[in-house]
C-alpha cells in the first residue's frame, strides 16, 4: 500500500487554517497523527481523514468525549 505524505503547510492549506495551529495541536496531541522526517513533521492523508472523522459532529452542543 503507497503512503501519501503531505507537509504541515500543505495540510494547513487543506483545512485552511494556519501552520501554527497545527504546531499547537502536535504539541497538546489534539491534531492528526505526524511522523517526523528529520524536523519536519509529516501527515499521512490516510491519518488525517481518519482524524477528520472522528472529529466530526451534528451539533455545536454535542458533548465531546476525551
Amino acid at each position: 500500500m503507497d503512503r501519501k505524505y503531505i507537509t504541515q503547510d500543505q495540510l494547513a492549506d487543506l483545512l485552511g487554517l494556519s501552520p501554527r495551529s497545527l504546531e499547537r495541536w502536535r504539541v497538546s496531541g489534539t491534531g492528526p497523527a505526524f511522523v517526523k522526517a528529520g524536523r519536519k513533521p509529516l501527515y499521512d492523508i490516510v491519518d488525517v481523514d481518519a482524524w477528520l472523522s472522528a472529529s466530526r459532529r451534528k451539533s455545536t452542543s454535542e458533548v465531546v468525549a476525551g
